[in-house]
């Protein structure tokens, strides 16, 4: 356990500590609202994505909550200078991330509902208060992405989470079997985000460039300068295949004559990079996510060329093609995601290639397809997709509620 704390204290940020004094400003607080919050007869959750975001499965379970036949008592927490915190409170009650309130809602919560495994106010404190096991962990996890990688840090002996929300069948049998969570503690429900999938109705002529970040260049970790020097971006092989990806001139051409757009959009973990890419062509946008969607490219793209991002996953899941160029598979499975029960290259979901031209043929191909797949693909998402449908939200909530029915069970209510 300690040994656990101390890892995660390797990775401790300026916001981090100051996260200590503002919890225990919540203290005193926390313990009123208990009281009241008891009398009262109020069972709250609380529901997050990243501090900064109201784009994923979190905001979509939240609007479901705040329905009218639903009704449930919630609050998001969400950062109020950031360009989604009107999305969420046009739709019910916020809260300020990592506030004093955020806090009191985070002990008095029935669960704590996050897109993160962390999904606390203070990161660093959360952990650790609930490695001591001074602070009981209610947490929902809705999942950012598909799990395809044997993610240890998800594993339940490091998040103790509650339930476990999974997208997808094959995903739900891998993480049941290796990640050791009890019964019952793993879902398959799909994502809340796939209820809006079902209601896209017209795909614009434009492809979606969105690789994965490298854990060892966008991060403080253990092995920055390990595998290759990072000490200068534009020197790592990451920065040197996208930015001849970008410019490769039958790529160019091909995107000018048939009238296509591009939009090239880093992770967000490798955003603080994306002044240093650049390209020649006028029909290849290169997109900042403080100002694009990754919502709506994904709803209104045609093909993605993505590497090892779980987002190729919702892209398939619309029935659109996706292209897998891995170039550097061999260094991402050492230094950051170890392989698991997804094979890239036959999953039948997506092209694979290590190679810049193979893209490019990919991509002519699809064009002439008019960006439809074939029967190989359609098989392929009926059993990795057995839950094809816009009741993803409800699946949810309906295993949360399970969940409330047996502690009400166990004391005889």
């Amino acid at each position: 356990m300690f040994k656990k704390i101390k890892h995660e204290l390797y990775f401790i940020k300026k916001e981090d500590l100051l996260s200590v004094f503002v919890f225990l400003a919540s203290i005193i607080p926390s313990l009123v609202a208990r009281v009241i919050l008891k009398i009262k007869g109020r069972h709250i959750w609380l529901v997050t994505e990243d501090r900064n975001e109201a784009r994923d499965n979190g905001i979509c379970f939240f609007r479901y909550l705040n329905q009218k036949d639903i009704h449930q008592d919630s609050y998001y927490a969400i950062s109020y200078h950031v360009p989604d915190y009107e999305t969420a409170r046009s739709i019910g009650k916020t809260v300020k991330y990592g506030s004093v309130m955020h806090w009191v809602l985070y002990f008095n919560s029935e669960y704590n509902i996050s897109t993160q495994k962390a999904g606390r106010p203070g990161t660093a404190v959360g952990y650790v208060l609930e490695q001591l096991g001074l602070l009981k962990n209610k947490q929902i996890f809705l999942q950012h992405g598909i799990t395809l990688s044997n993610a240890t840090w998800l594993y339940y002996n490091n998040t103790k989470m509650r339930l476990f929300i999974c997208g997808a069948k094959p995903e739900y049998e891998y993480v049941s079997k290796l990640f050791g969570y009890p019964e019952g503690y793993v879902a398959y429900t799909g994502f809340c985000r796939f209820d809006d999938y079902h209601h896209v109705r017209n795909k614009k002529r434009q492809i979606l460039l969105i690789p994965s970040w490298r854990e060892w260049i966008g991060s403080k970790n253990e092995y920055s300068g390990v595998y290759e020097d990072t000490s200068v971006f534009e020197n790592t092989e990451y920065y040197k295949k996208y930015q001849s990806l970008i410019n490769n001139a039958e790529l160019c051409g091909l995107l000018q004559e048939k009238e296509i757009d591009l939009y090239f959009y880093p992770h967000r973990n490798m955003q603080q990079f994306v002044r240093s890419f650049t390209t020649r062509s006028e029909r290849i946008k290169i997109v900042d996510n403080k100002t694009s969607s990754i919502r709506d490219l994904l709803m209104e793209s045609a093909l993605m060329i993505t590497d090892y991002s779980s987002v190729a996953l919702d892209f398939a899941y619309m029935k659109k093609p996706v292209v897998f160029y891995q170039f550097d598979v061999e260094r991402f499975r050492q230094a950051q995601y170890a392989e698991g029960y997804f094979d890239y290259k036959a999953c039948g979901l997506g092209k694979w290639t290590d190679d810049e031209q193979t893209v490019i043929e990919y991509v002519k191909d699809c064009i002439d397809r008019d960006f439809g797949v074939d029967e190989r693909f359609e098989e392929a998402h009926r059993d990795f997709f057995t839950l094809y449908d816009d009741k993803n939200c409800e699946r949810v909530f309906s295993k949360i509620r399970d969940i409330k029915n047996e502690k009400n069970r166990a004391v005889g209510l």
